[in-house]
């Protein structure tokens, strides 16, 4: 029960992002949610591969690449999911900043089992 409210907190909040960011578009809600399940599934398989891959960079920009990392991970889900367009990097990159914020500030609020 904990997954299914993590991942509509994560649909509603990128589809009321999509409202405040002109670069970020989806088609419907149900593309949102889409979203969120091909977020999840990217961020359990590619995530771990591109902060390994990654690790040194992080290091050496003092945690300000993982960022970078969250950019990119938008841009691999805007590939998979038909109903959803980022606009480039600019926009994946602000558009992870606040829906990493938003998700956690509304994860916190929620009781966990």
């Amino acid at each position: 029960m904990n997954l299914l409210i993590r991942l509509l907190i994560t649909a509603v909040s990128a589809f009321v992002l999509q409202m405040i960011l002109s670069g970020v578009e989806f088609d419907t809600f149900v593309s949102a949610v889409i979203f969120a399940v091909v977020l999840g599934i990217v961020n359990l398989i590619f995530k771990p591969i591109m902060q390994i891959l990654g690790f040194p960079l992080t290091v050496l920009t003092l945690g300000l690449f993982a960022l970078v990392i969250n950019a990119l991970v938008i841009l691999i889900v805007d590939y998979f999911v038909e109903g959803m367009h980022v606009d480039g990097f600019g926009w994946a990159f602000i558009f992870s900043i606040l829906l990493s914020i938003i998700t956690s500030v509304l994860g916190g609020l929620v009781k966990s089992d």
